[in-house]
Parts: C-alpha cells; structure tokens; sequence
C-alpha cells in the first residue's frame, strides 16, 4: 500500500523554495557548487542548480557523487550498483550544498563527506534533501529540507521523477519496504 507525499508541483514549489533559502543564507551564488548524491540527489541537484543560476542570473556549477566505496556497508553488499563522480570544478574554497533525495539514518551522508574530501577540501558543505524521515544513526542533519515525514522503520519512501522514466514526479510512503 503506497501514500502518495508530494506530487509534481509540490516538489516544483519546495525545491524553488530551498533553492532561495541556498541562495539567502550564502548572500548570492559566487562560491556555490550543488553535488548530487548518486543516484537519487543527482537529478534533484540539476533542478536546483537551474533554479539557483534562474534566480541569480549566472552559471552554478553542479556535479555527481558516487559513494559506493566508501560506505560502511561495503563489505556485506553483494553488488554495490557504481555510479560514475562528475566533478568539473575545484571543490577547495568552495561552498558544497550535497543533495540527496531522501535523508534516513546519516550514513550516505557521512560516506558522501569521506568522499567529498578524498576529492578536494571545500570550506563549508551544507546538505539539501528532498525528504528528511528521521530515523538517524549518526548526528547528521540536513541545512535545507523540502518536507519532514515520520516513518515507521519498516516503511520506504520512494522517489520518483520524470528525468529516471517516471510518469509523473511524486514521493510515495510504501509499507512493508526494506526501510530505505
């Protein structure tokens, strides 16, 4: 059984929204770089990328970030899925806003940091999340959230967007899911 969270416009109006709060809280665009968190916080990174360089006028370099490696669960995966790391840009010096699609225990975020400083040394990394559900396992919290959702652990959320072969962009509560 599947709830349906946001819907296309609803996600279209949260990430305008965070993509303003980005904008407001580092005075302009200058130093910014949005790196999405493969697979999910990819696509959302684009989008608000596009909305930042809309709002101010000029380009916001934007990348990808595979973690596959350096999660602590390496070791009992099977198969870790491989995604390529897409950085054009000198991260030192830089303001990284990470992007993920949904926020959970902290633990791909952590990864997302090791990674992040394997690459270069930004000098402030903020985080941006589609959905924050709670549940941590590491004190990690997200800068700029598009919706807080209670779960139960055994719930999953699931985003879908039109850019991955989707219908229709939507986040849906699924229960009885594996928790991710």
């Amino acid at each position: 059984m599947a709830k349906r969270l946001l819907e296309g416009k609803e996600i279209d109006r949260a990430l305008l929204r965070i993509s303003h709060e980005i904008v407001e809280r580092n005075k302009g665009a200058g130093d910014l770089c949005i790196v999405g968190i493969q697979k999910g916080g990819v696509l959302l990174a684009h989008r608000i990328a596009s909305k930042i360089s809309a709002i101010e006028g000029s380009e916001v370099p934007v990348g990808s970030l595979d973690i596959s490696f350096y999660r602590d669960d390496i070791s009992i995966r099977e198969r870790p899925e491989v995604n390529p790391t897409e950085l054009e840009h000198d991260l030192n010096g830089m303001t990284v806003v990470l992007v993920d699609d949904v926020l959970f225990t902290g633990r791909s975020i952590r990864a997302a940091m090791d990674a992040l400083m394997d690459i270069g040394r930004p000098s402030v990394i903020q985080l941006a999340v589609l959905i924050d559900r709670g549940h941590r396992e590491l004190p990690i919290r997200a800068d700029y959230v598009c919706k807080n959702v209670p779960t139960a652990r055994g719930e999953s959320v699931v985003v879908k967007l039109t850019e991955d072969g989707h219908e229709v962009d939507e986040v849906v509560l699924e229960s009885g899911g594996r928790g991710a």
